[in-house]
């Protein structure tokens, strides 16, 4: 399985961009993710879309970014609207080697067994 992050780049606060994560060698209805990681932090769930297209978010970026997919295309997109800096991190599209339901846990590091190499996410104030 490959994932390969693009779309990230350098924004104002208030703007926007949208990250794609293309995978390669994975079923489109397995369990998908964003995971983040600030300078100096632990990686943190940003947004994870389950088996059956229902999505989580942590609280966070609720209402501001938007998780989906492309099934044919087998690639996951986050829409992130009205950016802040605290956004400022490397972003990664992590996968799941089996099916899932929505939860809470997806938004943790351990639900998923394939990762990205990340794209980089900056937002100056």
């Amino acid at each position: 399985v490959q994932l390969v992050e693009s779309g990230g780049g350098s924004v104002q606060s208030g703007g926007s961009l949208r990250l794609s994560c293309a995978a390669s060698g994975y079923t489109y209805s397995r369990c998908m993710g964003w995971v983040r990681q600030a300078p100096g932090k632990e990686r943190e769930g940003v947004a994870a879309i389950a088996s059956d297209g229902t999505t989580t978010y942590a609280d966070s970026v609720k209402g501001r970014f938007t998780v989906s997919r492309d099934i044919g295309k087998i690639t996951l997109y986050l829409q992130m609207n009205s950016l802040k800096p605290e956004a400022t991190a490397m972003y990664y599209c992590a996968a799941r080697a089996q099916d899932c339901r929505l939860g809470w846990w997806l938004l943790r590091q351990y639900a998923y067994d394939y990762w990205g190499q990340g794209t980089q996410v900056t937002v100056s104030s």
